[in-house]
């Protein structure tokens, strides 16, 4: 994600990394916080016992 600790990265450090990320990109602060936000609402009532692993699919790759 993208944040304090990465922002003091080099180029070649982040691309390193995000070349592992099939998004290409890491991830901003606001899409977690959508995540969250999603599964605190009425519209995820009927969600349990799940992980969601928001990070582009680098855990996939």
């Amino acid at each position: 994600i993208n944040t304090k600790m990465v922002s003091v990265w080099n180029d070649e450090e982040r691309k390193i990394f995000t070349d592992k990320i099939p998004l290409g990109r890491f991830g901003e602060p606001e899409e977690v916080a959508s995540a969250i936000l999603y599964l605190a609402s009425d519209e995820a009532s009927f969600i349990t016992g799940v992980v969601l692993d928001v990070n582009g699919g680098i855990l996939m790759a």
